[in-house]
């Protein structure tokens, strides 16, 4: 391992800090390092890994479609890309999708279709109310929209207007959109780098009606939160509403790079040829892979698996949050996608981080004292178990030595 961080620090930018382990390969709900230690995975590659590593459906689909061809332009029809555009449409609102490789891209890819939006049909309206502490992307249009100080720094920026907003105020989002006449309102359904805050359902039924209200566009970032991770393919969808645009990725491509937008009636009709486009995307890889995932969430049971795992994960946290209130500030989030808020210092924090890797066992941290979890849909009740057993193990090393 020493060998390949010496190299890591000499050929790569040091753009992210990394832990102190080197993949070798992975299997299941596990990585393995180049020694041969196994780690329970608990980022999913942020929130891409849907369905673990290696699963048979995704292989079958990799290998199938590998076989026919890998890469095409998008002056030819992509039926891997039209199947999946189908299903995602199917599975959330009447529109159309298009496809790039990332979620900064949806990201940018939403800016324009706003901006065509607005020249079109938004009556003198401009720009975007998001929300404090949220996430949406580095690219510099993405940045934009960033509301985290230590992400979006000094670079420059695009000049379209951006209004913050707190979560969860519909009194202050509704004060701000009529004051400010914003075009669209963007909203993750659960702000996962700000450290796992949910929307509540009110909250996001209040935005939907304030869009109406206004004659706004109700943007939904599901890059992190769609696909399967809360419960529902979407996870607005636990509030009931029907958003105007939805930006997704992640865990779309079953672990190959894949994002998009899906536009809604209201915007679909606005892009025409010529007025946004990408090389690579919808790449008849990523999108054979897609089709597999949504077959095996849709078509095979798997979010229901996930829910009923996800339940357990959920008792288990529930359970430990009770036990160690001095600890445990909260646990938030919602099916796979979970937060525990603690009251431990940043670098108290970091060292649990690293005590869990030790023990074989990955996890993320955001906002410095929230432990952020990223399970699989697959993730076993057993390795639950192993999770719980050495947060208490940890928890009770704090309390012994600190009151």
């Amino acid at each position: 391992m020493t060998d390949w961080l010496e190299q890591d620090q000499r050929y790569l930018l040091p753009t992210y800090n990394r832990l102190p382990i080197a993949i070798q390969r992975a299997e299941g709900n596990y990585l393995y390092d180049t020694e041969g230690k196994a780690y329970l995975d608990l980022f999913t590659g942020l929130a891409v890994n849907i369905l673990g590593h290696g699963h048979p459906a995704v292989i079958k689909a990799l290998n199938d479609q590998g076989k026919r061809f890998l890469h095409i332009s998008n002056k030819f029809l992509n039926p891997p890309a039209i199947r999946l555009a189908r299903r995602l449409v199917e599975n959330s609102i009447p529109g159309k999708v298009f496809f790039c490789n990332s979620g900064t891209e949806a990201t940018e890819a939403a800016v324009k279709l706003v901006h065509k939006w607005t020249q079109a049909e938004g009556k003198g309206r401009s720009g975007f109310v998001v929300m404090r502490k949220s996430f949406h992307g580095r690219t510099l249009g993405a940045l934009r929209l960033t509301r985290q100080p230590g992400v979006y720094q000094d670079f420059p920026q695009p000049d379209f207007p951006v209004y913050e907003v707190n979560p969860n105020d519909s009194e202050e989002l509704k004060q701000v959109c009529q004051e400010k006449k914003p075009a669209a309102i963007l909203a993750e359904p659960i702000l996962g780098a700000g450290g796992i805050q949910p929307l509540d359902s009110d909250y996001l039924q209040a935005l939907e009606s304030i869009c109406q209200e206004e004659g706004i566009l109700c943007c939904m970032d599901e890059i992190q939160t769609g696909i399967g991770r809360t419960g529902h393919f979407f996870a607005y969808q636990h509030a009931g509403i029907q958003p105007d645009l939805i930006l997704f990725a992640k865990g779309v491509g079953g672990g190959l790079p894949l994002g998009g937008v899906i536009a809604g009636e209201k915007t679909a009709h606005l892009f025409q040829p010529g007025d946004h486009g990408t090389t690579f995307a919808p790449s008849p890889l990523s999108a054979a892979l897609g089709n597999a995932v949504v077959e095996e969430l849709l078509d095979r049971d798997g979010l229901e698996q996930g829910r009923r795992q996800a339940d357990y994960l959920w008792q288990g946290l529930q359970q430990l949050a009770g036990q160690y209130p001095k600890i445990v500030t909260e646990i938030r989030g919602r099916g796979m996608m979970a937060g525990l808020s603690l009251h431990q210092s940043p670098k108290e924090v970091l060292r649990l981080q690293q005590s869990l890797l030790e023990q074989g066992i990955l996890v993320d941290i955001a906002q410095q004292t929230v432990i952020r979890l990223l399970p699989p849909l697959t993730l076993k009740s057993e390795e639950t178990d192993q999770l719980m057993e050495q947060l208490r193990l940890h928890f009770e090393q704090w309390l012994s030595s600190k009151f």
